[in-house]
């Protein structure tokens, strides 16, 4: 028979799943770091993958193929619901929702080698020993962080105080997990390379849907990073829920201006 069937690009697929998370169908997965139809026969040709592909790797042709087999319908849905499992937001199970419980106190001190020699209190020839360097647990309390992988739904979210942060702010920071994610749930994206619309719609979501405290936003010095201030900015505006906020500013050395 005759009927719509989507057909993946896979030179232009770059492997991130949000089409296998969106297909209920269970037509679409992950494989050898492409997304692959399982099987035509899996899929209803309605297209509900394509808004989630960010490369355009995906299109619906019509075709002669195998009749969409019924049984496959909402499966993924069906087969969370019976689980008790939240629905992911991509097709990989590191994308789940979970909450990470801390000790309250998370710094040991040990005397670490500068070139990745063994642990020791002396100097090894031709290497230098640094002593006494506080080794920084991490205050993570959630999973996942990226803001296009974490569920509106997700429990640690309600009541939260939220750290909403440009990737690059954690790595050119050097006290980020005391002085930022401490005490918060941390959302991490790009204003740069992320598509800004889906930021502040995601983030307006975030909003509606659970009674969040407060918002810190942490972004780089550099000019494209004000996007992630706008994002956050409109989301408040577009949810009409307006809390406390406040903005740090990292230079590119590594500085809070």
């Amino acid at each position: 028979m005759k009927r719509n069937v989507i057909e993946i690009n896979e030179e232009k697929c770059v492997g991130c799943g949000l089409c296998a998370g969106a297909c209920m169908q269970g037509a679409i997965e992950i494989i050898d770091g492409k997304a692959k139809l399982v099987s035509e026969s899996y899929c209803d040709g309605l297209g509900m993958c394509l808004p989630k592909c960010p490369v355009d790797a995906i299109h619906v042709v019509e075709k002669e193929t195998d009749a969409f087999d019924q049984a496959r319908k909402n499966i993924k849905a069906k087969e969370n619901e019976s689980s008790g499992l939240e629905p992911l937001a991509c097709g990989c199970p590191g994308t789940a929702a979970k909450a990470i419980k801390r000790p309250e106190t998370i710094q040991t001190l040990s005397t670490l080698p500068v070139s990745g020699t063994p642990l020791s209190s002396k100097s090894h020839e031709g290497t230098s020993v640094e002593p006494n360097i506080g080794v920084i647990g991490s205050e993570l309390t959630q999973w996942p962080v990226q803001l296009r992988l974490i569920s509106p739904n997700a429990p640690y979210l309600n009541g939260a105080d939220l750290l909403i942060a440009a990737d690059c702010t954690a790595f050119a920071y050097g006290d980020f997990h005391r002085d930022f994610i401490r005490g918060k749930v941390t959302i991490i994206g790009c204003p740069k390379l992320d598509d800004n619309q889906y930021n502040t719609d995601k983030i307006a979501q975030i909003l509606e849907q659970n009674d969040i405290k407060s918002i810190t936003v942490v972004r780089m010095e550099v000019p494209c990073c004000g996007g992630m201030i706008q994002a956050v900015k409109q989301a408040m505006l577009k949810s009409q829920c307006i809390v406390p906020y406040r903005e740090v500013t990292i230079s590119t050395d590594g500085r809070i201006v």
